[in-house]
């Protein structure tokens, strides 16, 4: 699903929002959890499931082509954990 059959979903839905009110709603949102995963917040949305970061440390490891040892440096990874009603829909 694009971003745009979104909120064609959402407009459909809600009564009295136009396309482009709905647009600038769901872009709120996304720039909010954006904003909040940035800062280093754990977004909880009921039902569907949890963002967090997650730091991965630095490691050595190995070009498979070359066999040279190369430093992969320390990065934060985005970990999604699916809610239980999200999970068991997708599972029944």
């Amino acid at each position: 699903m694009t971003r745009s059959v979104l909120v064609d979903k959402v407009a459909e839905r809600v009564d009295g929002l136009t396309r482009k009110q709905t647009e600038i709603v769901l872009e709120t949102v996304f720039e909010s959890i954006k904003e909040s995963l940035k800062k280093g917040d754990k977004i909880e949305i009921r039902g569907f499931g949890n963002f967090r970061l997650k730091t991965r440390n630095a490691r050595k490891a190995r070009n498979p082509k070359t066999g040279e040892s190369v430093d992969v440096p320390a990065k934060k990874v985005l970990h999604f954990k699916v809610g239980k009603e999200l999970r068991e829909l997708l599972n029944s």
